[in-house]
């Protein structure tokens, strides 16, 4: 199954150096079941991308947290989603329509494509990751600053690339 995982360049830093990452608490996001019932229409790709996108919501709280370490708080603040094809995933539709929650860690043999923020969106990054929290309780000024990060497309990377856009950071 095509999961996506949120991630910070600090956890992609990680995947290279280490070959595999562990998600935190295991969670990703992908084309379930639930979330294709959630839609009316929309076909497979449209339905990833609703995945790729909760995972890139969920990489603002990845950043939040990280700016509150001081040796992560060094890193660019951009989204990043590492989407991998994994085998071994549990639903968990209690939590959401989209996420899943893997057993184990993710190698780097299995990641299909990384998706990263481009430099010109840390701004609008940061802005959206101080408010992530109050978004989801319903704050219209939040929710105006999350859109504000998701009209930033995510650029795509292939696995190999990965080294040369962290020696670039």
């Amino acid at each position: 199954m095509r999961v996506y995982l949120p991630a910070t360049i600090g956890i992609l830093r990680q995947l290279v150096e280490d070959g595999e990452f562990r998600p935190l608490s295991g969670t990703g996001f992908a084309l379930t079941p639930a979330l294709r019932e959630s839609y009316v229409s929309g076909s497979t790709e449209e339905l990833e991308y609703a995945a790729l996108l909760d995972a890139a919501r969920a990489s603002l709280r990845l950043i939040a947290a990280a700016q509150e370490d001081a040796h992560d708080a060094k890193e660019p603040p951009r989204r990043v989603v590492v989407s991998a094809d994994v085998e071994d995933v549990t639903l968990r539709p209690d939590l959401d329509h989209a996420v899943v929650r893997l057993s184990g860690p993710v190698r780097l043999s299995d990641v299909a494509a990384v998706h990263v923020d481009a430099a010109e969106a840390e701004p609008a990054v940061l802005a959206a990751a101080a408010v992530i929290d109050a978004a989801d309780l319903g704050d219209p000024d939040a929710e105006f600053t999350l859109g504000d990060v998701e009209d930033h497309e995510l650029a795509w990377y292939a696995p190999q690339e990965l080294p040369f856009l962290l020696e670039l950071m």
